[in-house]
C-alpha cells in the first residue's frame, strides 16, 4: 500500500513487532474474500517490482487511511512522484498520534525509520530479574489499551512481545491484566 508502513509480522530477520498482528488482522477483516479497487499514483511499481496502490473496499473506504486512523501504520516511503495523498495522510497520522492510538501509544516505538522494537521491550531490572528466575507469563497491552497476559501454553505466546513479565496468574490479575483467550 502506498505511503504507509505497518509493524512487521513475517520479516525473516525481525521478530513479530507490537501492533503488527493487529494491523494484519485489521486488513484481513476488511479485505479477505472481498473485491477491492486499486488506485495507482504516478509510478505503478517500486524498484523491487511490487505493485503500488491505494486500496479501497467496495464501499469506498481507503484502507491506507484506515490503518493510519487506527494507529496501525505510519506514513512512510514518501517518494516523488507518488505523493497524491501524503498531506492528508500526515494529518490523519497526527490525529492518531495525539490520541496515542496503536503504535503511537508506546513512547519512542514508531520512528521515521520504522518500528523501534527495543523501545517496546521492558528492560527494567525487575523484568530482567523475573525472566532470569524462570517467570514466563507475558503481559502486554493491545492497540485498544486492554491489558492481557499470556501463558506459555497459549496460542499466541511465542509471537507476543512481553511488556511485563509475571511469575503467577494472580500477580498478572492484580496488575489489571486478563488472561488471553485461547
Amino acid at each position: 500500500m502506498l505511503l504507509i508502513d505497518t509493524p512487521e509480522t513475517v520479516h525473516p530477520n525481525k521478530p513479530v513487532q507490537p501492533f503488527g498482528p493487529e494491523a494484519s488482522q485489521f486488513v484481513k477483516s476488511k479485505l479477505e474474500d472481498q473485491n477491492v479497487t486499486l488506485e495507482m499514483d504516478i509510478s505503478e511499481r517500486d524498484k523491487y517490482g511490487r505493485l503500488l496502490a491505494y486500496v479501497y473496499t467496495m464501499d469506498g473506504e481507503m484502507i491506507n487511511e484506515r490503518l493510519l486512523e487506527e494507529g496501525l501504520a505510519r506514513v512512510a516511503y514518501v517518494f516523488e512522484p507518488n505523493t497524491k495523498y501524503v498531506d492528508n495522510f500526515y494529518k490523519i497520522q497526527q490525529q492518531a498520534q495525539q490520541e496515542e492510538k496503536g503504535i503511537w501509544s508506546m513512547e519512542n516505538y514508531a520512528t521515521d525509520e520504522g518500528s523501534n522494537y527495543d523501545a517496546a521491550v521492558d528492560t527494567s531490572a525487575e523484568t530482567i530479574e523475573k525472566q532470569n528466575s524462570g517467570c514466563d507469563i507475558k503481559g502486554n497491552i493491545n492497540s485498544s489499551g486492554e491489558k492481557i497476559y499470556h501463558l506459555s501454553s497459549g496460542r499466541y505466546y511465542k509471537q507476543t512481545k512481553a511488556e511485563r513479565i509475571f511469575c503467577t496468574e494472580a500477580e498478572a490479575k492484580k496488575a489489571g491484566f486478563r488472561k488471553a483467550l485461547q
